[in-house]
């Protein structure tokens, strides 16, 4: 048992992870991850917000670097590429999510992970290596942090940039001492508050933009011996201290190098936030039970945890398509009248009158099971009344993307592709290769470019 406390032990297990370390098929999951994540970074492109942020990071940083931002192929330093990338893989509600941490890890390690490994010229298996330290730091952060972290800040904000720092410490080459000091100058910048959803504020993308970039800043200037808080986490006046009420300081280290959680990380099968998926595949399966359509729908009830009224629960009109994916009864409303709730039927429909119709329909009830397996488990139930009198039943244990229901690779790879067919960043051709260079990552001697630049 570790003598250290709980941030230091978190550093070294980052600084010392090695790649012989890792078990293969946690190896082959973070391939996985970051294909996926690579499509939610080519959907940005175009969305508002995220051209918001690249005009910014081209006015603040120079024309040309080592250092891709996907969205329109140009070039920067780590800190710029990192920021758009985050930003732009955090906007068409695709990204992965881990249930236990209610953290979206891709959306922050690996914007830091591909521009340190691209700055310095890494091998696949370093970065691979560094995304699984970023992972396993991250988790468990989000796990320390606990649900009444949640209720307030976005954690994928706040831990991520420590799984931020994690990524690009390891790259770096910090020993667990700068390790720390990088954990510690992240967690005093670590954040990200849910009031935007209450104005449809573009927040969420900034708040991964910040922690990838601010997390890669942070190792790299303890890199060049800036010091940061050696208990950031535990602290008397740490992370848990200002943003927890149910901290948990063993979480923190739980079977580290035993438990690998980034194998028990989920894959997003609908385009909207990940609290509205599980009562989705349960309202569609009442309607593929029983052949209903949305017209044989009178009304429906949402048995959710406490966590889906916190976050959902302040979006009753949403006024932008971004807004509306945070919308129980938007979601709900595109599941029974579109047959999904993906990105074209977002763009196409959310405001459509029969979805509208549908929305409002729709009810959140708090239920006592459902509560008490979040967050490990998010289980989705609904109850359907239907026009001619009927009550129906839907349940669905693990929603369609989680570990016991996940995606193939063939499913993987067909949801990239039609993320970056959605926003025009990429061709079919170029998405195949992708595909291919992250199965392969592990074999690329040096990390380059993995688009070819634009024309």
């Amino acid at each position: 048992m570790s003598t250290l406390a709980p941030t230091a032990t978190l550093a070294r297990f980052a600084a010392e992870l090695r790649l012989e370390q890792i078990p293969s098929p946690v190896l082959r999951r973070c391939e996985d991850l970051l294909l996926d994540w690579l499509g939610s970074a080519l959907a940005g492109k175009g969305a508002r917000p995220v051209e918001a942020i690249a005009r910014v990071a081209r006015l603040m940083g120079p024309a040309e670097g080592p250092c891709e931002i996907l969205i329109d192929r140009s070039r920067s330093t780590p800190a710029f590429a990192a920021m758009v990338n985050a930003a732009s893989s955090h906007f068409a509600e695709q990204d992965d999510v881990h249930n236990g941490s209610v953290f979206h890890p891709a959306a922050v390690v690996f914007p830091a992970a591909l521009a340190v490994a691209q700055a310095l010229g890494s091998s696949g298996r370093e970065l691979l290596a560094a995304s699984v330290a970023g992972y396993e730091v991250g988790i468990r952060i989000g796990e320390f942090l606990g649900r009444s972290h949640y209720r307030i800040f976005h954690t994928t904000g706040t831990a991520g940039t420590l799984a931020a720092a994690a990524a690009a410490g390891r790259l770096l080459g910090l020993d667990p001492v700068r390790m720390g000091h990088a954990f510690g100058s992240a967690g005093t910048q670590a954040a990200g508050l849910w009031e935007f959803l209450r104005d449809a504020a573009d927040s969420k993308q900034l708040h991964t933009a910040h922690a990838a970039s601010t997390g890669l800043m942070s190792a790299y200037l303890a890199r060049e011996g800036l010091t940061g808080a050696r208990r950031i986490l535990e602290g008397a006046q740490g992370l848990a201290a200002g943003m927890s009420s149910d901290a948990d300081p063993a979480k923190l280290t739980d079977r580290l190098g035993e438990r690998w959680a980034l194998a028990e990380t989920s894959f997003k099968f609908h385009a909207s936030c990940r609290h509205t998926h599980p009562a989705a595949d349960a309202l569609l399966q009442v309607l593929q039970a029983h052949d209903l359509r949305a017209a044989d729908i009178g009304a429906v009830t949402a048995h959710v945890h406490q966590g889906a009224i916190d976050v959902l629960g302040p979006v009753v009109d949403p006024q932008t398509v971004h807004q509306a994916k945070f919308s129980m009864g938007t979601v709900l409303g595109l599941v029974a009248g579109r047959g999904a709730a993906g990105l074209g039927e977002f763009e196409g429909d959310w405001r459509a009158a029969d979805v509208v119709a549908l929305r409002e329909r729709v009810r959140m009830k708090l239920d006592p099971e459902v509560d008490a397996a979040y967050p490990k488990r998010w289980i989705g139930k609904v109850t359907v009344e239907t026009t001619d009198g009927r009550v129906l039943f839907g349940r669905v244990d693990e929603p369609k993307g989680d570990p016991g229901n996940s995606l193939s690779r063939a499913e993987i790879e067909d949801k990239a592709l039609r993320l970056a067919a959605f926003s025009g960043a990429a061709t079919a051709d170029e998405m195949r290769e992708l595909c291919r260079r992250a199965w392969t990552l592990a074999d690329a001697p040096v990390v380059g470019p993995l688009l070819a630049p634009a024309s």
